[in-house]
């Protein structure tokens, strides 16, 4: 098993493997709770996509392990669950069933296309400084995304954002285990990340914040109202309406994946002369589980950023994303135990992996401006627009024309080009 995971090589052991894993577990368990909420707004049967976000985690995690050894979790992907519901189902009219036949489709498109080994050159085509750009800028929208959870920063009419009420109870919470951990990972604790939201729990039920669960074990709902639907509605889709959905499934997924690589390949030292390795077996084991996700009843599903939280826990192999696989199994049976992990107890580790990953933008070279500014609108623009695929979209615009404006078209590839039309037709057309 040791030879298998390539532990010696990278530096590892089981239990530091098993705690990275049950950390990011924990801190990507949320989407048990919240996506079957969001997809049943769309018409969909809750318990059953609650089944199929879980056995969707299983396979992806499952595979991208073995076949990649990547310490990832993979799971039904927040944004397209929203784009799903309240752009194509709600917005657009479009039944829950000829929408999720779409994301079979796309991720079988998905899946040609990685073993053509396309996206795997996409990836590996994109320049050094704009890898770093899209590492630190997930860094940044992983923090921004716990602050936000933590109540710590909140909307505001006038100036968009300002700061929560450091009054409240449940940011109080947030502080304290953000607190309690950064003081941990100073002292050189290992685990401190998974320490911390255990004593958070337990501070929150002890102060009656967080409820205890009323029950310890629970049936697991049906999947007959979603599974297989897709195969019934494979007629519907050839509209020019829901091609347009198609391929905003296919390109959010495949730019969200492809960011989330990137950074979790920076922060683990897994990138070799700006390559990663295994990455085609990675992209293949996420497009499967997007095919194998539809059947079962969910929407589309990708590498979970929040797998950074495991990746700052000691998780170097796929060893990792067992213990992922393994954990979403045991939550099956276990869903009420699920309600302990609130929003406040998870948000301390988003916030530290953040400023963790944030770390890459100092391997830009920030004295190129042609560099430089195409990194910068990739960084800022991932919060900002809440979206992973719209920051490298809009910094994959602007390196192109600074680079050509420099008279340095000989170092781009030719798919920078390509990629470039490609993103200008994004938001012009979708």
């Amino acid at each position: 098993m040791k030879q298998f995971f390539l532990f010696q090589e990278r530096k590892t052991s089981y239990k530091q493997e098993t705690v990275a894993g049950i950390t990011t577990f924990l801190s990507m368990a949320y989407i048990l709770i919240v996506n079957p909420i969001i997809l049943s707004q769309s018409g969909m049967d809750q318990g059953a996509v609650f089944t199929a976000t879980a056995l969707s985690a299983i396979i992806g995690s499952l595979l991208i392990g073995l076949l990649a050894n990547f310490p990832i979790g993979i799971a039904p992907s927040m944004g397209l669950n929203t784009f799903f519901t309240f752009s194509v189902c709600i917005g657009m009219g479009i039944p829950w069933q000829t929408a999720l036949t779409g994301v079979f489709i796309s991720g079988v498109l998905f899946i040609i296309l990685s073993l053509l080994k396309i996206r795997e050159m996409i990836i590996n085509v994109i320049p050094q400084d704009l890898k770093h750009a899209i590492a630190g800028g997930i860094g940044f929208f992983v923090a921004f995304i716990g602050l936000k959870n933590a109540g710590m920063v909140v909307a505001n009419e006038a100036t968009f954002v300002s700061i929560g009420d450091f009054r409240s109870p449940t940011v109080l919470l947030a502080a304290f285990g953000f607190m309690i951990t950064v003081v941990m990972m100073v002292r050189g604790i290992g685990g401190a990340i998974f320490f911390g939201m255990v004593i958070s729990t337990a501070a929150g039920m002890l102060t009656g914040l967080i409820d205890p669960p009323k029950s310890i074990v629970g049936a697991v709902p049906s999947l007959e109202p979603t599974f297989g639907t897709v195969f019934a509605h494979l007629d519907q889709v050839l509209s020019p309406e829901m091609l347009a959905v198609i391929f905003t499934f296919l390109f959010v997924a495949f730019f969200d994946t492809a960011g989330a690589l990137i950074a979790i390949a920076s922060q683990a030292g897994l990138m070799k002369e700006n390559k990663i390795p295994n990455a085609g077996r990675a992209l293949l084991a996420d497009s499967s589980t997007t095919v194998a996700g539809a059947i079962l009843g969910t929407s589309t599903t990708a590498a979970m950023i929040e797998s950074s939280a495991g990746i700052a826990a000691g998780g170097r192999t796929g060893f990792t994303s067992v213990v992922i696989s393994f954990m979403f199994a045991i939550a099956l049976f276990f869903s009420p135990l699920l309600s302990v992990v609130t929003a406040e107890v998870t948000a301390p580790a988003l916030i530290i992996v953040g400023a963790l990953m944030a770390t890459e933008v100092r391997f830009i070279n920030w004295s190129r401006l042609e560099v430089a500014i195409p990194a910068f609108i990739t960084l800022i623009m991932m919060p900002l627009t809440s979206s992973v695929a719209s920051g490298i979209a809009l910094g994959f615009i602007v390196y192109p024309v600074t680079m050509i404006t420099l008279g340095k078209r000989k170092e781009l590839h030719p798919l920078m080009y390509v990629l470039l039309i490609a993103f200008l037709a994004y938001f012009i057309y979708l």
